[in-house]
């Protein structure tokens, strides 16, 4: 299938079997590609941004690698050198093709990946008809996380994609077509005070989590206070106005390091043009508008902005304490902005999930009592576990339904690239 014919994104299915899901999954990730062109799908701007034919084959390599092998008695590998092109860091599976050499590969071609991807769906279809019921139970848990995996992926293949078509002098819409934010007010911030206590982090519910959102655990919690909104770029704007990014005192040692290295003066995507601000978008450029939430930003930024403005990043244990209970729906990839939204109106804590992740003060370590699974599936969370810092809540590209209160997203403190903003937080 060429990019030109895939389908627009389906309606979400409800009440479906494992195989409609399996569908509706794969297909909406395709649709994603419509509106690229061939060249789109095969540049690579920097070592941690994958081609868009790379994320399609390396889901369905998934299928074929942890599904079809173990459990289609006539599974032939499709290609005998996927295993190794298409492996993305699991080291029991074997060797892998090196992480920033991916956008160098003119081959298999585009057209041949939608081959192998509608080969391994015709195949996962059949497995899922023909699987002995002693084996139905592993194969569903196995389904389920391959079908997250594909769900994070369809976030991740934007995120590249924004960042692969930034480099192009050119700047190039991913979708003319996006709508346009309104230059609207803002609601002012206001903050919603928690009184602490013993709080149970993590998941113990019924349906999918991830392992690094296990087990569930107390966690006591001193009195705090939380923003009920994002920092907006107008916000951010009088920091950099203050001098922001030159004043060390404000900085990580590592942050501000890491400042001088890469020549930082505001957030990725913006630039400086006719006295104005403007920032690339995944609709082409546009107008900083002081109103929305500002993005993207590392972590450095937020610790630095943060502590300019008196105040600091919420733990995850706090985020999460305070996101219990409240309705998981936002800004989220099906409301079709595909960034991050103004709050005009409302009251409470807004914006808690969807428009931006949400950089937290705490290191992606694991919960007490973890144990890493068995086995190359093992290796999707637990090795990861050093160096990064916990993000909560999705954004405007993470697919509806598949983000949740206890869900962990983690990032190197210095990396920018996906959509990142960051909420303040205070002691009550």
């Amino acid at each position: 299938m060429h990019a030109k014919d895939t389908p627009a994104v389906p309606v979400p299915l409800s009440g479906s079997t494992t195989a409609e899901r399996y569908r509706h999954v794969r297909r909406c990730t395709e649709a994603l590609c419509g509106p690229l062109e061939t060249e789109d799908y095969v540049i690579q701007a920097m070592p941690s941004a994958s081609p868009t034919k790379w994320h399609l084959a390396h889901t369905s390599w998934f299928f074929e690698t942890f599904l079809l092998e173990p459990f289609a008695r006539t599974h032939r590998p499709y290609h005998p050198d996927y295993r190794y092109l298409f492996n993305s860091y699991y080291e029991q599976v074997g060797e892998m093709h090196p992480r920033p050499q991916r956008g160098l590969l003119s081959r298999p071609t585009v057209s041949e990946i939608y081959r192998y991807r509608a080969r391994i769906d015709e195949q996962m279809l059949e497995l899922l008809e023909s699987a002995h019921a002693d084996q139905w139970g592993e194969i569903n848990r196995r389904i389920e996380i391959g079908l997250q995996h594909e769900q994070q992926h369809q976030e991740l293949l934007l995120t590249d994609l924004q960042y692969n078509l930034s480099v192009n002098p050119l700047r190039p819409a991913y979708r003319s077509d996006l709508p346009q934010l309104a230059d609207r007010a803002v609601k002012p911030v206001d903050w919603v005070e928690f009184p602490g206590g013993i709080s149970e982090l993590g998941y113990a519910g019924g349906g999918f989590a991830w392992d690094n959102e296990q087990p569930q655990h107390r966690v006591l919690l001193q009195p705090f206070r939380l923003a009920t909104r994002l920092v907006t770029a107008g916000e951010y704007l009088e920091f950099m106005t203050d001098g922001g990014y030159r004043r060390a005192e404000l900085w990580l040692s590592d942050g501000w390091a890491c400042l001088r290295e890469s020549g930082w003066q505001a957030p990725l995507y913006w630039e400086w043009r006719d006295n104005e601000w403007w920032h690339f978008t995944l609709g082409g450029m546009q107008r900083v508008q002081p109103t929305q939430p500002v993005y993207p930003v590392s972590y450095y930024e937020a610790d630095a902005y943060a502590r300019w403005a008196g105040r600091r990043l919420p733990t995850e244990a706090e985020w999460e304490h305070a996101a219990i209970g409240l309705s998981v729906t936002g800004n989220l990839a099906d409301s079709g902005y595909l960034q991050p939204l103004p709050v005009s109106a409302g009251s409470g804590l807004q914006q808690l999930f969807g428009d931006l992740w949400e950089w937290t003060a705490s290191p992606y370590t694991a919960y007490p009592g973890f144990r890493m699974p068995e086995g190359a599936l093992g290796e999707y969370n637990g090795k990861f576990m050093a160096n990064q810092m916990v993000l909560r809540g999705g954004s405007c590209v993470t697919p509806v339904g598949h983000i949740r209160p206890s869900y962990r997203n983690f990032f190197y403190p210095q990396e920018r690239w996906q959509f990142q903003g960051l909420r303040l937080a205070e002691d009550a």
